[in-house]
């Protein structure tokens, strides 16, 4: 069975607390026909959204192929945290591809983040997010490197000590951390909502109940019709890596769980800022406006989902929060996303105008619509950004397509048991 399928929720958008109070749309027709155009984007989240809108500003025809509902997949439950950079931090980027190149990509990213936040409005959207760390001796290389970025990058993070991180998340949990305001939180489901609005006033046609299951070409094949187009945008992430090989052999599908609480009104915790920790396998969370802890962590590396998400997610709420071990949890759910090798985002170009993004690696809320726009411009010509893009260094996974899914898998794996062995 396929990650779209594997875990139930087939045509609706899962039961998650950004859903609560939305105006959904009512669904879009599946494709029954043969289309052309000049843009096919593969898959409805945020890159492909992203895809699809900057095409047709551009006056480019486009159609776009959801095999559920737009959102539906990471992109619309996700953590709700709009970070800066990439998942390296920037002093690695430029000892790795020199200090240009890496300006070039920090510029990138922070106008995506910029591009992002334009669209939240009615989202929710809140700045602030702190990276914790987890052991007191790592305080020092916190501070050193925020001290660099400073002085490299004119950020204006804010180191926090124990004290401070003890005040602002209510949690003993950290010994540290690093605020940057830059950074924020929002409603990822409203946030793609707002992007398919923009779609829509801007002529692309979306059909919804239509997954692609070859793509042959530039022709993009469904159960029940079929698009002919100059170029295709897959952007499908981590639910349709197979789609073309090269994809397959970049990007690993992983799923992830989140948990919301009931609104919690005498609570003094994470008042303003989402918090993410230092742990290979991320904590992270933030509180909503109607005062409910969302709390991000466990992780799996099959594609089912565990028969009681609650109970995963609490395991590790409660190290962070032991007074909320027994809180009720009133939503649950969980969502498959990719990492690469490197954790940095895959975009490339697989075969003659097939071009491919997606293992963001957690940090998807602004390097999607990045990814997705330097798509669509390269498959007009314009081929500055995804260059850059693609230059990243994202090797094919050890072991090959057939190998590779499970010799990563046993490398998260250990990285996750060794949180667990240092108490992280």
């Amino acid at each position: 069975m396929s990650w779209l399928h594997a875990n139930g929720d087939s045509g609706v958008w899962p039961a998650t607390v950004y859903a609560e109070g939305l105006d959904l749309p009512a669904p879009f027709p599946p494709l029954r026909d043969r289309r052309t155009c000049d843009l096919v984007v593969v898959g409805g989240g945020l890159t492909g959204l992203w895809t699809a809108l900057d095409a047709a500003r551009a006056g480019q025809a486009v159609i776009l192929l959801e095999a559920q509902r737009i959102g539906w997949g990471a992109s619309g439950r996700n953590g709700g945290q709009l970070g800066s950079g990439f998942n390296w931090s920037q002093r690695k980027l430029e000892a790795r591809l020199g200090p240009a190149k890496a300006h070039a990509l920090w510029a990138l990213a922070e106008a995506a983040k910029a591009d992002a936040s334009a669209f939240m409005e009615g989202a929710g959207y809140r700045p602030g997010v702190i990276s914790a760390c987890l052991r007191a001796r790592e305080l020092p290389e916190y501070a050193a490197e925020t001290a660099w970025m400073a002085r490299h990058y004119g950020t204006a993070w804010e180191v926090l000590d124990a004290g401070e991180m003890a005040r602002v998340t209510g949690s003993t949990a950290y010994p540290g951390g690093v605020l940057d305001r830059s950074a924020g939180v929002c409603n990822p489901l409203a946030y793609v909502l707002n992007l398919l609005r923009a779609c829509l006033d801007t002529g692309v046609e979306i059909f919804e109940g239509s997954e692609v299951h070859r793509i042959d070409g530039t022709t993009v094949a469904t159960g029940h019709g079929a698009v002919t187009a100059r170029a295709v945008v897959q952007a499908t992430n981590g639910y349709s890596p197979w789609l073309t090989d090269r994809t397959a052999r970049s990007v690993l599908p992983i799923n992830n769980y989140i948990a919301a609480t009931a609104p919690l009104p005498n609570c003094t915790f994470c008042t303003d800022f989402a918090v993410a920790d230092g742990r290979f396998v991320v904590n992270y969370f933030h509180v909503t406006e109607d005062r409910r802890l969302v709390f991000g962590g466990g992780e799996s590396y099959g594609r089912r989902f565990p028969t009681d998400i609650r109970a995963k997610v609490r395991r590790n709420l409660a190290r962070v929060y032991p007074e909320l071990a027994e809180v009720e949890l009133t939503h649950a759910w969980g969502g498959t996303l990719a990492v690469t090798a490197t954790r940095l985002p895959f975009v490339a170009e697989v075969a003659p105008g097939v071009f491919s993004a997606g293992g963001y690696s957690g940090h998807g809320l602004a390097l999607s619509g990045l990814a997705g726009r330097a798509c669509a411009e390269a498959a007009r010509g314009k081929r500055d950004q995804f260059e850059t893009l693609a230059s990243l260094p994202v090797p094919s996974l050890p072991g090959g397509r057939v190998l590779g899914p499970w010799l990563a898998q046993a490398g998260m794996v250990w990285g996750a048991t060794r949180d667990r062995l240092s108490g992280g």
